[in-house]
């Protein structure tokens, strides 16, 4: 199927969207008239009210949809003189394949390269070219690798493929919109759900059908091995990336820091971890099919590919790197257009990852300092209260609540590990210690000479009455003063919480609220409005403020200050919540009520059922 036939099989399924709007129309019409011979005019304004609202909602996604402008995605632009090596290839393999070279080379955060156009007229007419190359394969692949992916990219454009991109993105984003607006529990909504299932399966197998023809410009143009091997190479260094942001970047930016260099980061992650990326390369399981997919599987393209008439290549094992002037450069200059550090502090990596980490740690001490506040009732609890418990012989006592599993003697052995993040806290907190970046490991704790400190020992001599004066001296030996730790968060704060669900209409202690369940904790907004809003309300709300700041505008009650929940009901909801201090919460689902997402009731249960356990 030639893609002009693509094309206009996608015009056709967007106007049988409509087609499908209007026939309902017709069907609502007709019941209208109906209705209103047999019953009279308020009955049947009530029946109507909702289908009407449900298809005026398709003439708004439908104008939405028009007037909406695909504009190329943000990137760094790089000319000749910042990427001469890359606009060369990208010209050569252009011509190989026989199409127009972009206007425009951008550079992305990401691990994936693109090519769009801005074509008019439905397709018909060609446009702007960009194509987009993510800075991490730059950094990564070997040239011959990178040739491959490129060589794929151009092949859309010889294959006219995103001329439909348009068309594809309008009609996406008209059916998007439009069941944006129609409420899960409207029967005109089940009809246009279904079609837009049927839309998206027609849809997302012509896009497999064209990445199987992109593949044919990867063999021609760069061999089969280099095509294989980029595609290989792919969903290992996307999980380097997404280890790199989760496991070095994301503990410093909840701590209001960035890196000065991301990209460079990077860049050393990959170096230092080469062995673990070409295991996760030659180890990763390939996914069944699906008709929800835009791409085949690997496997089925490498498969693919053997069949394929390949050219005389030969490799090519230089750093792709190469193919820019300054890479470092521009990976700076990338972070600054691609990242928003708001208000964060930019530091080097060695003292980003030295105060994200400990951060961290003071986070984990925070939760024990405030629970031995709980339980002493003292106010700025810090490590000589947990120490004070183990002179007095009380850690047990304390420390049960930490391992529910475990006898008092034991949770005291077993308090040993929490132990020993408390005097790592202490050590930096006397300035002895600091977090030392390990770009093959994790960060450790090291001394005022580069040596690593390892606590442990200290830490099980400090959590027995006999050895506690043992650990104290050595403690002091090193520079420890234990006064020094103590509670930075007195009360856990929504800030960098994930919200994980959130239920609309629900009477806590009688009074009607919606809450929005968080990882942390649960927030209460007393008296949110029309019962009939709910779902469209919660939405609206966490779609436009910061869920910190919701849960610093509104009553925010953290897991940790409860003790204990007594589910008297699972559907309807209904529960009681025990706090410290002996103060009960009562939550009680209601008819009326409405859910963030469908599994929302059996998230707050979970959690629940975490507390009890």
């Amino acid at each position: 199927m030639s893609a002009t036939y693509r094309a206009l099989a996608s015009v056709v399924m967007l106007i049988g969207f409509y087609v499908v709007a209007l026939l309902q129309l017709a069907a609502v019409a007709a019941l209208g008239v109906w209705l209103f011979g047999h019953t009279n005019g308020i009955v049947t304004g009530k029946l109507l009210l909702p289908l009407v609202v449900a298809l005026g909602a398709v003439a708004v996604g439908l104008w939405r949809a028009i007037r909406t402008k695909n504009e190329p995605a943000p990137g760094l632009i790089v000319t000749e003189r910042e990427a001469p090596g890359l606009w060369a290839t990208v010209r050569e393999l252009a011509a190989a394949v026989g199409t127009r070279a972009p206007d425009e080379i951008r550079l992305v955060p990401e691990v994936n390269a693109a090519v769009a156009e801005q074509s008019r007229l439905l397709g018909l007419v060609g446009g702007r070219r960009t194509l987009y190359v993510g800075l991490p394969l730059l950094q990564a692949m070997r040239t011959d690798q990178l040739r491959s992916v490129l060589a794929h990219e151009l092949g859309h454009y010889s294959g006219n493929h995103t001329r439909l991109g348009a068309v594809a993105y309008r009609g996406r984003l008209a059916i998007a919109e439009t069941l944006e607006r129609i409420s899960p529990r409207n029967p005109i909504g089940w009809v246009f759900k279904g079609y837009s299932r049927l839309y998206l399966m027609v849809d997302n197998a012509a896009s497999r059908r064209q990445e199987l023809e992109a593949d044919r410009s990867s063999v021609l143009l760069a061999g089969p091995d280099a095509a294989a091997s980029a595609l290989r190479t792919l969903p290992a260094l996307d999980a380097a990336w997404g280890f790199f942001m989760r496991r070095y970047v994301e503990p410093g930016w909840s701590a209001e820091l960035v890196p000065d260099d991301l990209f460079g980061g990077f860049g050393q992650l990959l170096q230092a971890r080469r062995d673990e990326i070409t295991e996760l390369r030659e180890n990763a399981a390939d996914p069944e099919p699906s008709p929800w997919d835009t791409h085949p599987p690997i496997g089925v393209r490498v498969a693919a590919m053997a069949a394929l008439p390949a050219g005389t290549v030969a490799p090519d094992e230089r750093p792709a790197a190469l193919l820019l002037a300054d890479i470092a450069t521009a990976g700076r200059q990338l972070q600054g257009i691609a990242v928003d550090h708001g208000r964060r502090q930019a530091l080097p990596w060695a003292q980003f990852i030295a105060a994200a980490v400990a951060a961290g740690v003071q986070q984990q001490a925070d939760s024990i300092y405030r629970a031995a506040g709980r339980f002493t009732g003292v106010t700025g609890p810090g490590l000589t209260t947990v120490l004070d418990l183990v002179s007095s012989g009380r850690l047990g006592e304390f420390a049960e609540q930490f391992f529910s599993d475990a006898t008092r003697k034991e949770a005291s052995v077993r308090f040993a590990g929490p132990m020993e993040t408390l005097l790592d806290n202490a050590a930096v907190r006397s300035g002895q210690a600091h977090w030392q970046l390990s770009w093959s490991g994790p960060a450790q704790l090291v001394g005022p000479d580069g040596q690593p400190w390892d606590l442990a020992e200290i830490a099980k001599l400090a959590v027995a009455p006999q050895t506690l004066d043992v650990a104290l001296a050595r403690l002091a030996e090193l520079g420890i003063d234990p006064s020094g730790a103590t509670v930075v968060e007195d009360r856990v704060s929504g800030r960098d919480a994930d919200l994980i669900g959130g239920l609309a209409n629900i009477k806590v202690d009688g009074r009607e609220h919606d809450v929005l369940i968080l990882d942390r904790g649960l927030v209460f907004i007393v008296d949110p409005g029309k019962a009939s809003q709910g779902e469209k309300r919660l939405q609206a709300m966490v779609g436009s403020v910061p869920i910190a700041e919701l849960a610093t505008r509104h009553t925010f009650l953290p897991y940790e200050e409860i003790v204990s929940v007594s589910v008297i009901r699972e559907v309807p909801l209904k529960a009681e919540l025990t706090l410290h201090g002996g103060r009960v919460v009562a939550l009680q689902e209601l008819m009326a009520s409405e859910f963030l997402e469908k599994q929302s009731r059996n998230t707050l249960l979970q959690v629940f059922r975490r507390i009890t356990d």
